[in-house]
């Protein structure tokens, strides 16, 4: 089987990566067959996911946006899957050049990328590591180095505790997380949802069951959990699109379709 050069050799190219598969619906490169066989076939038992995950990324530029524009200078991202437009980096070092970001990832392919975009930018990290395991994030030499966990960090965790199954406890891992933080931090959140489109749920999750991250979908009650410690901003834990949208945004007119729900707490 064929090996890009930019796939690390210890990844199994014969199943398909979550990641990739995202990286897919985002339009971008680093995506193989076997992920975009997978994605075609979730398409077409639910035409919306790449205006879903479009959603999804555009709220986390928005927040972040948001963030670095009230003085937010440092940024932790759990979860950051594959480098594509519109990173966390150059969304905040727009506002402030000198912003300091960590990418952290438990995919190898993700993290392999992320190091060869970033190489260069001194202001960054990227760290392997899994969410599952908060102190290793927290405690990593590259985190520690980049960031000063003694100030404020808006903590990034998009798209990616739904990939965190209950026994693994990740209300618990966001509260250990939560527990290290500043006063002043935030939360950046979002998570899929079963609520308004429960018929499609079930098929995607049945497609995300043959991957190595099985997806475990909850309802907007239990997302509201996460933020327990935090202070929600205005509007709330709401639909992905609703969250403070950009003019003209058309997935706000349905924003039930987006079967995900974002919010971002202040640590008090």
């Amino acid at each position: 089987m064929y090996r890009p050069s930019w796939v690390p050799a210890e990844v199994d190219l014969s199943r398909p990566s979550a990641a990739r598969v995202y990286d897919y619906y985002l339009g971008g490169s680093h995506n193989l067959e076997v992920d975009r066989r997978m994605a075609r076939e979730a398409i077409s038992l639910w035409p919306d996911l790449p205006v879903i995950m479009q959603a999804n990324r555009a709220f986390l530029r928005r927040a972040v946006r948001y963030l670095a524009g009230q003085g937010t200078t440092q940024f932790l991202d759990i979860g950051s899957g594959i480098p594509t437009v519109g990173n966390v980096h150059e969304a905040a070092q727009q506002a402030h050049p000198g912003t300091r970001v960590v990418y952290v990832d438990s995919d190898p392919v993700a993290v392999a990328h992320s190091r060869a975009i970033l190489a260069g930018n001194e202001h960054t990290a990227v760290v392997h590591a899994d969410l599952r395991a908060p102190e290793t994030i927290l405690e990593d030499p590259a985190v520690r180095a980049t960031l000063d966990l003694d100030q404020p960090v808006a903590v990034l965790v998009v798209a990616v505790l739904h990939f965190v199954s209950d026994e693994d406890d990740p209300f618990g891992a966001v509260a250990r997380i939560r527990d290290r933080l500043a006063p002043g931090s935030h939360l950046v959140l979002s998570h899929a949802s079963a609520d308004g489109r429960p018929e499609a749920a079930a098929s995607h999750r049945e497609l995300y069951s043959r991957t190595p991250t099985p997806m475990t979908m909850r309802s907007r009650e239990e997302i509201a959990r996460f933020f327990d410690g935090f202070d929600l901003l205005d509007p709330g834990l709401v639909w992905l699109p609703l969250w403070r949208p950009d003019d003209g945004d058309a997935a706000a007119r349905h924003p039930e379709r987006t079967t995900g729900f974002a919010g971002v707490g202040r640590r008090t």
